[in-house]
């Protein structure tokens, strides 16, 4: 199952990404997958569930939006949704080349600012660690 690969490498930008941006908890991750990119979207969903536990990505939601497959036809210029991966223009039939439907991307996450600890100094004043 290369969804698994696939969301290690998600969870890998991410986590660097929030990191960069004081980020210590994501709440929800949106990829964009393409009908073509040869990813499930189930296997994907399970690949989240089981690498989420003990992670920043404890108890986030992941949506995943997906990209029809579209061609476009350099012949007649026709731009066509198809719902099977077709490399032929269904206006005319001429070879066509996919224009939309391999995609793979994050397309955002949202998450929790890290928020500076709290402690008390020798004096009993509270200072700011971080």
């Amino acid at each position: 199952m290369h969804e698994v690969g696939l969301m290690t490498a998600v969870f890998e930008q991410i986590t660097e990404s929030a990191k960069a941006n004081n980020i210590d908890r994501i709440t929800k991750v949106k990829l964009v997958l393409g009908k073509m990119n040869g990813a499930l979207p189930d296997a994907l969903e399970f690949a989240f569930e089981i690498l989420t536990p003990d992670t920043m990505f404890e108890g986030a939601v992941m949506e995943i939006e997906q990209v029809d497959i579209t061609v476009e036809c350099p012949k007649c210029g026709a731009e066509s949704a198809v719902g099977k991966i077709a490399y032929f223009c269904p206006e005319c039939g001429a070879r066509a080349r996919v224009k939309k439907g391999q995609e793979f991307y994050i397309d955002y996450y949202e998450g929790d600012e890290r928020k500076e600890d709290s402690v008390e100094g020798s004096d009993g004043a509270k200072d700011s660690a971080g």
